[in-house]
């Protein structure tokens, strides 16, 4: 197993990194003493991003990149190369895209999208860096999957099928890459107070639906302190985890459903009626800070987010005007 300090000095790509939770894992990573290559699609996130990292043990640099164009690989590990003269050492595919809303209001290019995205960005990264690793006989390889990638929530079917497909990727690749000495951890987090709500987008009703979705993201009992996860993702890379399920009530859920899946079908189906339904003129991929704005400041929604949208500022989230 890799001890506390085994992190310092290695070189770390974590992808999706300008705000949230990838943020947060890089901040780890840096405390750590890693390099630390950052990479968003936004600029000036990522400026923000590096200034917030500043000053940390580990050297922290960024690199714009779209991770669905076909030549993203590359042109990370060139930047990586550049900025810090060595090979990835620790890769987090971090990135991820949330559509929320009722299927009779998502299209096929939503799904193509979360696909492209939390698929085969993650997938093409791997290959880029495996030749390396395989040479050294030594790596790491943190997938961040999803409860969704174990229990299918509804009005989440794009990010669903997404992240099923990611964690059984992971999975896979843990048990062929172990012997060359690669380790792969699978994270998957439950509801996490990232402020990621206001980076979503919003199909059918989109007020309705950021309504329930930042509620639930932002409430105490029902999601985790990212940077409490961001903490403990970092431990299991030290210590070589090959999976790591955050929050009690993924941990319940992803057990109810591998043990009693005909239960926990007819639960979900039940929460799928009590969501909203797409409408007589459904509306598609509104993002959150316009759907955020549908509601009236100081009424009820603000009060229940409270946490949600202090984690966004703090996270470099986008926040509603």
């Amino acid at each position: 197993m890799l001890g506390g300090n085994d992190l310092a000095g290695r070189t770390a790509l974590v992808t999706g990194s300008s705000r949230g939770l990838g943020l947060l894992i890089a901040g780890e990573l840096a405390d750590r003493g890693c390099r630390v290559m950052l990479c968003g699609r936004d600029e000036l996130a990522l400026e923000r991003a590096v200034r917030q990292l500043r000053g940390r043990p580990g050297e922290v640099a960024a690199t714009a990149t779209d991770l669905t164009a076909a030549d993203a690989p590359s042109r990370l590990l060139d930047a990586v190369r550049e900025h810090f003269g060595a090979e990835v050492d620790l890769l987090v595919n971090n990135a991820g895209l949330i559509q929320v809303g009722p299927l009779a209001a998502m299209q096929e290019q939503d799904f193509r999208r979360a696909h492209e995205l939390m698929v085969m960005a993650p997938l093409r990264l791997v290959q880029a860096v495996l030749p390396a690793m395989r040479a050294r006989g030594a790596g790491s390889i943190v997938m961040i999957g999803s409860i969704g990638g174990k229990v299918p929530a509804p009005h989440l079917l794009p990010y669903v099928a997404a992240k099923f497909a990611l964690t059984g990727l992971s999975e896979g690749l843990a048990a062929e890459l172990a012997p060359y000495g690669i380790r792969v951890t699978t994270v998957i987090p439950g509801l996490m107070r990232t402020g990621s709500q206001t980076a979503a987008e919003f199909a059918g009703r989109p007020g309705r639906e950021f309504a329930w979705f930042s509620t639930a993201a932002s409430l105490p009992l029902l999601s985790m302190d990212a940077r409490r996860a961001a903490h403990r993702i970092v431990r299991a890379i030290e210590t070589g985890r090959r999976e790591l399920i955050l929050t009690p009530l993924a941990k319940a859920a992803a057990r109810a459903h591998g043990l009693a899946p005909a239960t926990t079908g007819r639960l979900l189906t039940l929460t799928a009626r009590l969501l909203p339904s797409a409408g007589s003129a459904p509306e598609h991929g509104v993002p959150g800070v316009r759907a955020a704005a549908r509601h009236r400041r100081g009424g009820p929604l603000d009060r229940l987010t409270v946490l949600g949208r202090r984690a966004a500022r703090s996270h470099n989230e986008p926040t509603a005007s």
